[in-house]
């Protein structure tokens, strides 16, 4: 041990001492954490839903257009390209956004990165409400591209700051704001699309430039509090400030013990400088945690949610609903989802994110083998097609119920505060790229397999789960440097156990 180590050494020892019992949030931390979301990962759920609502309208707008210009109607398969286009250039966005994220998130700050981020928003707003008198189906695609990044960077700091802003005891029922306002904008998203609303032809123009309005809610709302004290005082060295901002956020009875986690990892960082994702993932000494965020973010988007939602509208028609009713059914699957985030932040800190996001796997799996029976024998009788419709939402709970809200939550938990902006760099990119590998990928996999596609997924369930279980500790009320020193110490038995003789120098390395 050297000797900055034998120094701090009872600051680093003492985070076990002080486990601190919040029994509720203060006011201003609830209202801070939905200031970030609405104009964060609501936005990303909001702008995947409302793009399925005015599919035929914005077709035939394309179709219209390319009549007045060339005087004939455009092919089905060019057609089919530039809808295509507009639909996935969104991921080309996010991934970009969430490459550039966590790099303004440290230069510029989590809340500064998160006001900067709704010009994106605005943007495409514009630009999409302008297709439609200007005549210009290009518009589209290129405001749908500022809405994938304005995602992107809002899926990358949102999180960031959430987790940075809570207090230990409450960072996993914080930070579930996350999933909460990604499956409440999906929600929003459906219900806005219906025709009773703006869902009707003419409104579709209307219904693309909505994605404003949660940019100009956090733009108003975002600036009455403060930044993230964490990054206040590790990043900026501003103790004074980080105490403003604690003081506002967590009350003056309950932050102390917080101020010293703080300080802990300050000293613990102390002449490190924030990592690029390049350097993290060169950083042997993260090399399990970053093995962990590519798995959980690539098996978020090839579990099979992407699948059950494709096999809805198929599964409420062979179970009788009408067609006309099938988009109000749609809109109790986003409730749904949207009820088990909130069933999940209210668990998390009792039953712990390894138990959850296990759970939820083990379940999907379950509900995966279930599926592929009832769509087997679907016409065996009247009554199979209502237990597909009972997997669709027993499916969509178990995903929200475990890895739909507890992946962010662990990717800011398994990193401090120099390696978190890297680490959601990186998992927000595999993330995005798995979300395009699945939209391009999944056609093809349903022509092939049909209903078999969900052994597939079943298989990416069982894995996920059961590397979960044996690598990923329990994260639930410890601090950052703890949870860190678990995975060190870990490694470090693995190691002594394969060669006994490295015993003594594992022994002594620093903290």
């Amino acid at each position: 041990m050297t000797k900055r180590d034998t120094e701090y050494q009872p600051l680093l020892e003492g985070s076990t001492e002080t486990k601190q019992k919040i029994k509720c949030p203060n006011t201003s931390l609830l209202l801070a954490i939905c200031a970030a979301c609405i104009g964060g990962t609501f936005q990303y759920g909001y702008n995947i839903s409302i793009i399925n609502s005015p599919t035929k309208s914005v077709q035939n707008f394309i179709n219209q257009t390319w009549l007045e210009r060339y005087e004939e109607n455009i092919s089905e398969h060019y057609l089919t390209l530039l809808w295509s286009s507009i639909v996935s250039i969104f991921t080309i966005g996010g991934f970009i956004g969430a490459t550039i994220g966590g790099t303004l998130a440290i230069k510029f700050g989590r809340k500064g990165t998160l006001m900067m981020n709704n010009a994106f928003a605005l943007l495409a707003a514009l630009l999409m409400g302008l297709s439609y008198p200007t005549g210009l189906f290009e518009l589209l695609i290129i405001g749908r591209f500022f809405t994938g990044v304005n995602a992107g960077i809002g899926i990358c700091v949102q999180p960031l700051y959430l987790g940075e802003i809570a207090p230990r005891a409450l960072r996993g029922a914080m930070a579930m704001g996350t999933s909460i306002f990604i499956t409440g904008g999906i929600l929003t998203g459906q219900v806005i699309g219906l025709k009773e609303l703006l869902g009707k032809e003419e409104y579709w123009p209307i219904l693309l430039s909505t994605t404003c309005i949660p940019a100009f809610l956090q733009l108003l709302i975002l600036p009455w509090f403060p930044e993230s004290p964490r990054y206040l005082l590790i990043d900026r060295g501003d103790d004074i400030g980080c105490g403003t901002a604690m003081k506002q956020l967590h009350g003056t009875d309950n932050f102390d013990h917080e101020r010293e986690d703080m300080e802990r990892e300050r000293i613990s960082a102390m002449g490190i400088k924030p990592q690029k994702p390049w350097e993290l993932f060169m950083d042997r000494s993260f090399r399990w945690q970053v093995l962990t965020i590519i798995l959980i973010n690539v098996a978020q988007q090839l579990n099979g949610i992407n699948a059950i939602y494709f096999y809805t509208d198929y599964v409420f028609e062979e179970a009788g609903i009408p067609e006309v009713n099938i988009p109000y059914v749609t809109v109790g699957t986003g409730a749904c989802e949207c009820l088990t985030a909130l069933t999940c932040g209210m668990l998390i800190e009792s039953l712990g994110r390894k138990v959850l996001i296990i759970g939820g796997y083990t379940l999907m799996a379950f509900w995966c083998i279930c599926f592929t029976l009832t769509l087997t024998f679907q016409g065996a009788g009247p009554w199979i097609p209502y237990l597909s419709m009972g997997c669709v939402f027993a499916f969509i709970l178990s995903f929200g119920l475990g890895p739909g809200g507890v992946t962010n939550i662990l990717i800011t938990e398994l990193f401090t505060q120099t390696t978190r902006p890297a680490a959601y760099m990186i998992g927000g990119s595999v993330n995005w790229l798995s979300f395009f590998f699945i939209g391009m990928a999944f056609p093809f996999i349903v022509t092939k397999l049909q209903q078999y596609c969900f052994l597939v997924f079943l298989v990416v369930c069982v894995l996920v789960a059961v590397y979960i279980f044996l690598v990923v500790p329990e994260t639930k009320n410890k601090t950052f440097l703890e949870i860190q020193t678990e995975f060190q110490s870990g490694e470090k038995r693995k190691a002594s156990k394969a060669d006994p003789g490295l015993r003594t120098t594992l022994l002594l390395t620093p903290l």
